[in-house]
């Protein structure tokens, strides 16, 4: 076994790849060059047994004909898809710790928080009407920033925005601790920490716990004129929930990025509301050779059996 990128693997290790809507090839080619001497191909049903997996909604048929794969991994940091599937019982399912995302979801994040507090969208619509629409300059420190998830992407999301002088706050299923934001942890903290946000970011991993989060008692202990980005998952927002909350005035507007139903259908209530954005899950997207060179070291990783980063605890879903 190799002990390092590049080096030779053993000769009869097998990985089967099995993305759905991607393209199989770069892909392969990536990891053929990261883990010379593997046998990597791209998985047909009925094809041998392999060691390892690198998947992305993947068919209930794949793994149920890899009874004996040892690692399963996700090419995204989301794993609520597979969560839903049987997966083989000795299987480690281990996710991307960060593929490039957390940059691209800080970008997006600081600029939703920017265009919503400097007006940007205001101003766009009225350069249109070719109108001068000078605004009244607003006060960051009336924007406190609520971060709910202070994972990897979460807590680099989380000191970004903190950069540009708002007050920031995160809130974490279990304790965690950032320089410079105030962190709220567990049910019992998680009122104040609504109640203390404005801008409330959601960027929590998908679970029986997190699913509607987003709902009508949530958004109402937000403070008046909250503004909602969710860049993590559809289901963690109760749809009507929210347009109730946007069309009575207590929140102000929100950035969706993320759907219950992808692509968003046609006839969605949110493509026409005044105070939704809506992007097509574009915040973050996995960059491949970031993403490959993360796999093959964790491949390598765990068959010498050493420790593995971003192995799933599939009771807590992440």
């Amino acid at each position: 076994m190799s002990a390092s990128i590049g080096s030779t693997v053993s000769h009869n290790m097998r990985i089967a790849f099995c993305c759905t809507n991607t393209k199989a090839a770069p892909w392969i080619a990536g990891l053929s060059a990261a883990l010379p001497g593997a046998d990597i191909h791209e998985w047909q049903p009925g094809a041998p047994q392999a060691d390892h997996a690198v998947v992305w909604a993947p068919p209930q048929q794949f793994l149920d004909e890899q009874p004996q794969i040892k690692g399963i991994f996700n090419i995204g940091a989301g794993v609520d898809a597979l969560l839903k599937l049987r997966l083989p019982p000795q299987a480690v399912l281990v996710r991307i710790d960060d593929g490039g995302m957390a940059v691209q979801m800080a970008e997006f994040v600081c600029h939703a928080i920017t265009r919503h507090v400097r007006e940007l969208d205001v101003i766009e619509i009225a350069a249109r009407r070719s109108e001068w629409a000078f605004r009244k300059p607003r006060r960051r420190e009336e924007f406190p920033v609520g971060v709910m998830g202070l994972g990897v992407l979460g807590s680099l999301v989380a000191n970004a925005v903190k950069q540009f002088d708002y007050p920031v706050m995160g809130w974490s299923r279990t304790p965690r601790e950032l320089p410079g934001v105030q962190c709220f942890a567990g049910e019992d903290q998680f009122d104040n920490f609504l109640q203390a946000t404005r801008i409330l970011v959601c960027l929590l991993p998908l679970t029986s716990e997190t699913r509607d989060i987003i709902n009508a008692r949530t958004l109402s202990k937000l403070m008046p004129g909250a503004y909602v980005i969710n860049v993590a998952r559809g289901a963690h927002v109760v749809d009507e929930d929210l347009i109730a909350a946007l069309d009575s005035g207590h929140v102000a507007g929100a950035a969706l990025d993320v759907f219950r139903t992808e692509p968003l259908p046609a006839e969605h209530p949110f493509w026409h509301h005044p105070k939704i954005t809506v992007t097509p899950h574009t915040s973050a997207r996995t960059l491949r050779d970031e993403s490959i060179a993360q796999i093959a070291g964790k491949i390598q990783a765990l068959e010498r059996g050493e420790p593995v980063a971003g192995v799933v605890d599939l009771q807590r879903g992440y």
